[in-house]
């Protein structure tokens, strides 16, 4: 069992935390509501918050909607590890003649509190949590856009019996994580950071972002600017730094046994799935992404070009591509 990737990964967060510290943003108890809200509210939007609770007690997640709240049909899209509802603000309001478009900021990011326990964060507890949000929102018909964390997330709740989705679409994400997207995601996540001006900091968030594909400075600021947060007297990136605690604590059994369960539900699912692929993807190779459709009759795949993990569907050539599947 080859396991050296996991221990290049270790050694990367060692390197890290051996250099001069990048000022670190401290972790929040998270009792109840922890957060003074001031909510980042994209234009054309409304943000709402629903109850949700863990082992450590409750928490409110927050999610932004478009559309009419009383159309039956909703499309839920959850974001990736690092980034928050307001990442599908385009897609939303392209999609929002069809469905009532919900995005939640996962619990620990964005305008949602932070958990009290950072080690509950973790694909258990956002299923939880969404399991949560679909009760309270009692659709009809719910479909799914999960990119790169939220498509592990809709992967696992559509592999439970029972499960609400009609369609699936994980965009750039699958069962097996690349380890060189570990290694990059690692080297930036480990050091929180705050900044001398907003400005700065949407500098910094562009900079994460090239993997994303190609898209023009205004397209970049609305996309971003949301990831920049005042808070505690100076700009912060907008989520909780500890949401890498368990990532950090994992090893290489735990991870490949979480690989295990990944794949056990997604062999599981019984709905359409489409798998969209960056061309440039570092986090879902081209051989796991042909062992899903061979798995799975259920799935299907297209590639996107010139964008890397994960494309931002931004541009029209991939809200296409979700107005179709979603049709």
């Amino acid at each position: 069992m080859k396991t050296s990737w996991w221990y290049k990964i270790k050694a990367v967060l060692s390197a890290s935390k051996s250099q001069t510290p990048t000022p670190v943003v401290p972790h929040t108890p998270a009792v109840a509501s922890p957060i003074v809200r001031e909510p980042f509210t994209p234009q054309d939007s409304v943000t709402h918050y629903v109850q949700c609770i863990s082992s450590a007690g409750l928490h409110l997640m927050a999610y932004t909607a478009w559309g009419d709240p009383s159309n039956p049909k909703v499309l839920l899209c959850v974001h990736g590890l690092t980034r928050r509802g307001s990442d599908f603000a385009v897609l939303a309001r392209a999609m929002s003649d069809r469905y009532y478009v919900v995005c939640p900021d996962v619990v620990g990011r964005g305008n949602s509190d932070y958990l009290a326990n950072p080690m509950l964060y973790g694909v258990p507890q956002y299923v939880s949590d969404m399991v949560t949000l679909i009760a309270h929102l009692q659709p009809q018909q719910l479909d799914w856009f999960g990119t790169s964390m939220g498509g592990l997330i809709g992967m696992v709740l559509a592999g439970i019996d029972q499960q609400p989705i009609r369609k699936l679409l994980l965009n750039d994400v699958g069962p097996r994580i690349d380890p060189a997207f570990f290694i990059r995601l690692m080297q930036y996540l480990s050091k929180p950071v705050v900044f001398d001006s907003q400005e700065k900091g949407l500098e910094y968030a562009n900079l994460l972002t090239t993997t994303f594909g190609l898209h023009t400075p205004e397209q970049l600021r609305e996309l971003n600017l949301p990831q920049i947060v005042y808070k505690d007297g100076a700009w912060r990136l907008h989520y909780d730094p500890q949401i890498n605690a368990p990532i950090m604590a994992t090893n290489p059994m735990t991870a490949l046994a979480g690989e295990k369960a990944l794949w056990q539900s997604f062999d599981a699912i019984k709905i359409p799935i489409l798998i969209v692929r960056g061309a440039e993807s570092d986090l879902l190779s081209t051989s796991t992404l042909t062992e899903m459709c061979q798995r799975n009759p259920n799935a299907k795949a297209i590639e996107v070009p010139e964008a890397g993990h994960a494309p931002a569907f931004i541009l029209p050539n991939q809200l296409q591509i979700a107005r179709d599947f979603f049709q």
